[in-house]
This record gives structure tokens, C-alpha cells and sequence, in this order.
């Protein structure tokens, strides 16, 4: 997944919850994520574009930066 912002991602289906880590260590969960959403956003080949256009500011959101004492979904093992 090449972007310039978007450094991976992880979507958790039962939470609705899509966490996004960006290149600069910033981590963000994105609530009530539609599933279809979440496909669309996998399918593209421009992640960091579609991402603003249709999940950015249209979504709440919370930072949880490693650090925070939040839960990470990327440390799921």
C-alpha cells in the first residue's frame, strides 16, 4: 500500500473501527467505518487521496498513539 501519509492500516469488522498509522508515528482509530468503506479504501491504488476524500473529517475519530495507554490494533497477536 504506497502512500505518502498513510504508513499501514488495520480494520477491526465487529467494532467498526478502522486504525490508520501515518509516517510520522501518529496513530488515529476511525469509528463506525462501514465495511464497504473499508473495501473501497483497500481497493484503491491511491490510499492517502481516497482516504481524505471519503474517511477524513466525515468520520469521528480518536488519536491513540502508542504511548497513550490505548488500545493498538496493529499489536493484535
Amino acid at each position: 500500500m504506497p502512500s505518502a501519509v498513510i504508513a499501514a492500516y488495520h480494520y477491526d469488522p465487529v467494532t467498526k473501527t478502522l486504525e490508520v498509522r501515518y509516517h510520522s508515528g501518529k496513530v488515529y482509530h476511525y469509528l463506525d467505518i462501514p465495511e464497504k468503506v473499508f473495501k473501497e479504501m483497500r481497493a484503491t491504488m491511491v490510499k492517502g487521496i481516497w482516504f481524505n476524500r471519503h474517511i477524513k473529517n466525515k468520520y469521528p475519530f480518536k488519536e491513540v498513539t502508542p504511548g497513550l495507554n490505548q488500545r493498538n490494533l496493529f499489536d493484535q497477536s
